[in-house]
């Protein structure tokens, strides 16, 4: 404060000397040069009152001066009782962090040892926990996971913890033999729950539920998608939760087995179902219907029939209208079997086997779906190549029995089972992308099955077809198998309705036909090259059977009923081609198959008429007697016209009596043959009639002129009528 107080006194000393010398420099100013002007101006009254003035406001400055000391004074003072507490607040500072750091210190150490320790007890109660895992989780492995999969694997993971701490701590302790041994049985008990689980839940898929997922693929309009649900949802989590757990902990892949024996045994179970289904359902409707599903919602419409496969059924309904049209035959001989006689049974096994193959193939998709959820990744191809072998092979046995049973029908003729291969061929090339699809990632003897079968039915059905062909060319001439009316031979409708097979089948035959070609050929194969194959093996058929049909045509006697029958067959085999449009087919390489099949029917009209003019000789102008009117007949005239007479009536009626049993089933043609020979008969008879009637050629006319011209008309009309 001393200094303080120095500087204090000094400014006062300062200040005074300022107010003296600006006292004195004001002074001085009145007085200077001007103070003699101002004194001359002012009056003495005002410079009295202004140095008054001055006083004042002296004064006053010091009194202003004086309050500064002192305040100078009291500043001082204050400044040393602060620096003073300042010092004594330091001094004690100074004492309080002398004390305080070694207490701080010392509880810094004890708080270490108490985490230390807290550490140590927790590490023991962490061991410790290991030796009790046995006995705490013991009564749960052994009630085993059902109902409580949940808490069952939180104990296995208990368990398997305690394991690799003993075996990194402890090996030799017994503790952990215990453990391994909980482990090893908690993980039989997983094995055993996963095996019950798909075995209690994994239900046949019924054919119901099959057929309508497999017909919506024919619906033109969207329709719902078929849910197929091969496990609970809630059985499929737990499912999961098991196989993720025992690839995961329990190293295992037995599961795995079980897994595709299991869904394997009701994959094939489901097929054979469907089969089975069919072979019931044959027996009462025919068709097997696919209702709609019993849970879906009311505005759900019922789903149509299932479409059944081109089968042998679309001919025979082609030649049943060819019966109402009168183009159907007798039963002729033939050694080919009648197809028109074929049993529905194989219709059924067809549509069975056809409708199988595409539930295996939706049905594999969906065990794929499946199986991706629970089976690991790199497992999954192999898993589902053996799921599927046992249906399959199933499958693929079935197809390779039904080309031995057509190889056994070619060797008997029975064309009307191997019939059964083209639709199932047909089938099994259009669903092989899916096929392909669904073996993707498959073994390659896998893959190959389907190649194989498809090879084998074309191979076999080429064979039909080529013996089938060399059938009718050989069959033989049976003089008591030929129809006696000279109508269709049994051989012409066989052949006909073959062929007519192709027509739902044409890639289907082109193909089987195309194997057979040289590589070179082969290699060249289309759709057009396909059609021209089958074009030319169809014209090859038709050849075989006109060559027959003309060698048969010669075991009749009467050359009129061998015409009839020519006329018949090749009629019947004209209306045919139209009405199949088989005729468009044969234009392909034959462009006038069709004028010739008529130019051949007309030529066998010709043919039959010709039988007509034993009776129209007796009765035609030459070699009768040429006689004026009025004149009278010699006894030799009037003989020749009573033999022309009863020829005429003799032919007449024995011809009329004959070809009455003959038959021509086609009523235009039977009509236009029937007028055709009228018109040409009555107008002989009539001019002859009208010549001879009234000469008195005899006594009793009426036994010579037995027939009016009418007459002779309607009993022409009665031709090839056996009901008349």
């Amino acid at each position: 404060m001393a200094p303080l107080g120095r500087h204090g006194a000094g400014l006062r000393a300062e200040v005074g000397v300022a107010e003296t010398g600006a006292e004195r420099a004001r002074r001085g100013k009145v007085r200077g040069s001007g103070s003699r002007w101002a004194e001359a101006m002012i009056p003495p009254q005002e410079a009295s009152a202004r140095r008054r003035e001055i006083e004042d406001k002296l004064k006053q400055e010091e009194e202003t001066l004086s309050f500064i000391r002192d305040s100078l004074e009291k500043s001082d003072q204050l400044t040393k009782n602060m620096v003073s507490i300042l010092s004594s607040f330091e001094s004690r500072l100074m004492k309080l962090e002398n004390s305080i750091i070694p207490v701080h210190k010392q509880t810094e150490n004890l708080q270490r040892l108490q985490e230390n320790v807290e550490k140590t007890l927790s590490c023991l109660d962490h061991v410790i926990s290991y030796y009790h895992v046995a006995s705490d989780t013991e009564k749960i492995i052994r009630e085993g996971p059902t109902g409580r999969l949940e808490e069952y694997l939180g104990s296995m993971a208990k368990i398997q913890k305690a394991v690799e701490y003993f075996q990194d701590n402890s090996p030799d302790s017994p503790e952990l033999n215990k453990v391994k041994l909980l482990f090893e049985r908690g993980k039989e008990s997983l094995e055993s729950e996963f095996r019950s689980l798909m075995t209690r839940h994994s239900k046949v898929v019924s054919p119901v539920l099959i057929l309508d997922l497999i017909s919506g693929e024919d619906e033109l309009e969207v329709q719902e998608e078929v849910p197929l649900e091969h496990l609970p949802e809630g059985v499929l989590q737990d499912v999961i939760r098991i196989s993720r757990w025992l690839v995961e902990y329990g190293r295992n892949q037995d599961f795995m087995n079980v897994y595709y024996q299991i869904r394997s045994s009701q994959l094939d179970r489901s097929i054979k179902g469907l089969k089975e289904h069919f072979r019931k359902s044959s027996s009462s409707a025919g068709v097997p219907y696919s209702p709609a599903i019993p849970n879906k919602r009311k505005d759900t419409p019922t789903k149509k029939p299932v479409k059944r496969p081109g089968t042998i059924r679309k001919a025979q309904n082609l030649l049943k209208q060819y019966s109402q049209h009168g183009l159907d035959g007798k039963k002729g001989g033939s050694n080919l079997i009648p197809l028109e006689g074929r049993d529905d049974t194989l219709d059924v096994e067809t549509d069975a086997y056809i409708h199988c193959v595409s539930a295996f193939v939706k049905l594999a998709q969906s065990e794929y779906q499946l199986l991706m959820d629970i089976i690991p990744e790199h497992h999954q191809k192999k898993t589902f190549d053996s799921l599927i072998q046992d249906a399959l092979d199933g499958l693929m046995l079935e197809g390779e029995n039904i080309v031995s049973a057509a190889r056994k029908a070619i060797i008997r003729h029975d064309f009307s089972a191997v019939l059964t291969v083209f639709p199932i061929l047909r089938h099994l090339k259009q669903t092989k992308p899916e096929f392909d699809q669904v073996l993707q990632g498959t073994a390659a003897s896998t893959k190959n099955k389907l190649p194989g079968l498809i090879t084998s039915m074309e191979t076999v059905g080429a064979k039909a077809l080529e013996d089938f062909a060399d059938n009718i060319k050989n069959d033989p001439d049976k003089e008591y198998n030929m129809p006696k009316d000279g109508t269709v031979h049994e051989l012409t409708s066989n052949a006909i309705l073959f062929l007519q097979q192709l027509l739902d089948f044409q890639e289907t035959a082109g193909a089987m036909l195309a194997s057979q070609e040289t590589s070179s050929s082969a290699a060249s194969y289309s759709s057009e090259f396909s059609k021209r194959l089958l074009s030319t093996y169809i014209c090859k058929v038709l050849g075989n059977l006109q060559l027959n049909l003309l060698s048969k045509s010669k075991v009749y006697e009467d050359p009129a009923l061998s015409a009839v029958f020519l006329h018949n067959n090749y009629n019947y085999i004209l209306k045919a081609l139209e009405k199949s449009e088989l005729i468009q087919l044969v234009a392909v390489t034959q462009k006038t198959a069709e004028r010739s099949y008529r130019e051949h029917i007309e030529q066998q009209i010709q043919t039959y008429q010709r039988s007509w003019l034993k009776v129209t000789d007796y009765i035609t102008e030459k070699n009768l007697p040429v006689f004026q009117p009025g004149v009278k007949l010699r006894d030799k005239e009037r003989q020749m016209i009573k033999e022309r007479f009863k020829g005429f009536n003799d032919g007449l009626e024995e011809l009329c009596k004959i070809q009455k049993a003959w038959a021509i089933p086609d009523v235009e043609q039977r009509d236009k043959i029937r007028q055709a020979q009228k018109n040409i008969v009555r107008e002989t008879y009539g001019a002859f009639l009208h010549r001879y009637g009234s000469v008195p050629f005899t006594k009793n006319p009426e036994k010579y002129i037995k027939y009016r011209v009418e007459q002779v008309g309607d009993m022409i009309d009665r031709l090839f009528d056996t009901s008349a």
